[in-house]
């Protein structure tokens, strides 16, 4: 996923007229300099045999050629926006305040979908139902069913979840977690049971990891807090499960492990 700078002025925005109204999805691109991966990823969308959706992407000022070719795409996009930002979870927070679909998939400037989304699309049914597939990365495919204590010990990766529209009337980003704010929603949606998760075995995108979150280790801030948000959400057998792991991970000095 590609990295904000900060700024401080509105650019400009842009809302297509023929926006749909009540579509089942909306899909999110979060953007800065993103004009060598851009096309790609819009190409992706614009391919899919699934068109009940809405595209939405919210740049952070870029000045590469970004805009002008989010410009060139208008036909194909609902409404983007080019401003100031804190960071991808604060353009994340402001973009679901616009959303109209009753599902939300995040993308990176350099994801792109596969065509295992259409097909994972058409099966949706539940509006309380967090919908979850697998992702292609680094030449393998990644995913599966996840319990509690899986999202406890790993992050799944966002651009293989759509998360039901209401989740965001509940939780936002937290934007003090540079890097982990999506690790941190995904800790407590799977520890809300009235969100109903569902996997489907579809490869959904092609996730790059050569974006903002490769080159940062976990925060401190995080680290110390994780066990907190484990505990708090998953509950005391997961948390003392993920405890020990930790405990052994730290004995034989495993620093992936967090």
């Amino acid at each position: 996923m590609t990295a904000h700078h900060n700024s401080f002025s509105t650019d400009s925005f842009y809302e297509n007229s023929n926006r749909l109204e009540f579509p089942a999805l909306s899909i999110i691109i979060v953007t800065f300099n993103a004009s060598k991966y851009i096309q790609q990823c819009i190409n992706s969308i614009k391919e899919q045999s699934f068109t009940n959706y809405e595209l939405l992407i919210f740049d952070g000022k870029s000045n590469d050629e970004t805009l002008s070719i989010i410009k060139k795409n208008e036909p194909y996009i609902s409404y983007w926006q080019s401003e100031a930002d804190k960071g991808i979870y604060d353009a994340m927070n402001k973009a679901v305040k616009h959303v109209r679909g009753k599902w939300i998939l995040f993308l990176g400037a350099d994801d792109f979908l596969l065509e295992g989304f259409s097909d994972m699309a058409k099966q949706f049914k539940d509006e309380q139902t967090l919908y979850y597939g697998k992702s292609f990365v680094n030449g393998k495919v990644s995913g599966k069913k996840y319990s509690k204590y899986h999202i406890a010990k790993i992050n799944y990766n966002h651009q293989a979840i759509f998360y039901p529209a209401f989740v965001f009337k509940k939780y936002s980003y937290l934007t003090q977690y540079k890097v982990y704010a999506d690790y941190v929603l995904n800790i407590q949606c799977w520890g809300d049971d009235t969100i109903t998760k569902k996997f489907l075995p579809f490869v959904v995108s092609n996730y790059s990891e050569g974006g903002f979150s490769a080159h940062h280790h976990a925060s401190d801030l995080f680290k110390k807090d994780k066990p907190q948000w484990v505990k708090k959400n998953l509950g005391m057998f997961v948390y003392l499960k993920y405890s020990y792991r930790r405990w052994k991970a730290k004995i034989k000095r495993q620093t992936d492990f967090f």
